[in-house]
């Protein structure tokens, strides 16, 4: 059986940081690096002000040093970044207000390749972003 996006925001995982095993983007091999779980990026979403943004670089440098590394992975944020954004929607489809879900749309953006992989699409991340007057 397939999960839900939900499912997967919600399955138990540990966090690490650990040496990054070789240099990617602006990780270089060797720098103390932050292994986030999908429910870490979506309590740090959270933490996001409304009316407030913040790339995905921005977004993995704060979460570094919130958690004493210098870097945070970016492939597993990426994952990561889809899966509470596809969670929160799943979440708001079901009802949940809209003020109660992780605000992805303050992260990802128009110009962030993972909006454009959302299954329920990238107008809901445009509106999103229009309400809190952040730029698309």
């Amino acid at each position: 059986m397939v999960k839900s996006w939900t499912d997967k925001l919600e399955t138990p995982e540990v966090a690490k940081v650990k040496p990054s095993p070789r240099t990617i983007g602006d990780v270089v091999e060797g720098q103390p690096m932050l292994v986030p779980t999908a429910r870490q990026v979506d309590d740090f979403m959270r933490t996001i002000p409304s009316g407030t943004s913040m790339n995905v670089r921005e977004l993995r440098r704060a979460m570094a040093l919130e958690h004493g590394a210098e870097v945070t992975c970016p492939v597993y944020t990426g994952y990561h970044l889809r899966t509470v954004a596809e969670a929160a929607y799943e979440a708001f489809a079901r009802g949940v207000p809209i003020q109660e879900i992780a605000p992805f749309w303050r992260v990802l953006d128009d110009s962030t390749p993972t909006t454009a992989r959302l299954t329920f699409g990238a107008e809901f991340v445009r509106a999103r972003r229009r309400a809190e007057g952040l730029p698309e």
